[in-house]
């Protein structure tokens, strides 16, 4: 039997169903916004299913997301606010997503650019966190210039690698995973995140055979990435969510993971507090102990 730490599940596309807004391309950032207090709601039920883990509502506060928006002038106040919204989390992991765009490997800056942008949002978020948590990271230059900007804070480094949902052993920039590994040294842990439950399983395989890191995943739960959602400032509406893909289902893939030697699992968009209450009830039913980290 093994220690399970138990992630949350998806904050962006909870917030949007919750607040019934029209999506807009700031996504849960814009949510914070204008519904102050939901967010800190959200960490609440994911506490209340299980999870001991949970990422704070910052992977979309970059700069280029602000570009044309108004708000380039309260990045720092954005994370303020993510930050105080997380304040009772418990174990907090500090989320930083892609720069450029999700899924959008083409467009990633070149290296000196994104070690300097990503510097400066590791080091705002390493005072109020436990864990940095490098999410959607879809090249191996992407992989490279992340953790050379989270390592500075001395934080423990989670990367998180999204895969291409027809084949889970290569990323989405069409390099496979092993690239990826060669070049981890200073992730803490490896996971796989917002992928189809089908592609994180064949990331897991991958892991368990490639590091000796622990390792994980937590995937999306949308039918496909849209090509109208790998357009320039895109909206979760392009999206469809799966309707095959309730807690039950969802936590038989997870067990799974475990099974293969994953020990770090939750959700990402489209997995709510429902999945993590049901995979929590299955981690213990399986005689695992579910810990923080």
């Amino acid at each position: 039997m093994s220690d399970i730490i138990l992630l949350d599940g998806g904050m962006g596309q909870e917030l949007v169903h919750r607040a019934g807004d029209r999506p807009t391309p700031l996504w849960s950032t814009q949510v914070m916004i204008d519904h102050p207090g939901l967010v800190a709601k959200v960490h609440a039920s994911y506490a209340a299913a299980g999870a001991t883990v949970h990422t704070t509502n910052t992977y979309a506060i970059l700069h280029d997301r602000l570009e044309g928006t108004g708000m380039e002038d309260q990045f720092e106040a954005l994370y303020a606010a993510a930050m105080n919204e997380a304040a009772n989390a418990g174990v907090r992991a500090g989320a930083i997503g892609p720069l450029g765009a999700s899924y959008r490997p083409d467009v990633f800056p070149p290296h000196e650019i994104a070690v300097e942008t990503y510097t400066e949002v590791a080091n705002l978020l390493a005072p109020h966190v436990d864990v940095i948590l490098c999410e959607t990271v879809a090249s191996v230059a992407h992989a490279s210039a992340i953790l050379e900007a989270a390592a500075t804070t001395g934080k423990p480094v989670w990367l998180a690698l999204t895969v291409d949902d027809t084949d889970g052993t290569k990323l989405r920039s069409g390099e496979p995973i092993t690239d990826v590994l060669a070049v981890a040294d200073a992730a803490s842990a490896v996971l796989a995140n917002c992928s189809s439950p089908e592609a994180i399983s064949d990331a897991i395989a991958v892991l368990a055979a490639g590091t000796t890191k622990p390792f994980g995943g937590y995937a999306n739960g949308f039918t496909k990435i849209s090509d109208a959602f790998l357009g320039d400032k895109p909206t979760v509406d392009a999206l469809t969510a799966r309707t095959d893909l309730g807690p039950d289902a969802y936590a038989r893939f997870a067990m799974k993971w475990i099974a293969q030697g994953a020990t770090i699992v939750g959700g990402c968009c489209e997995v709510g507090p429902a999945h993590i209450a049901k995979l929590a009830d299955e981690i213990k039913a399986a005689g695992h102990t579910i810990v923080a980290p």
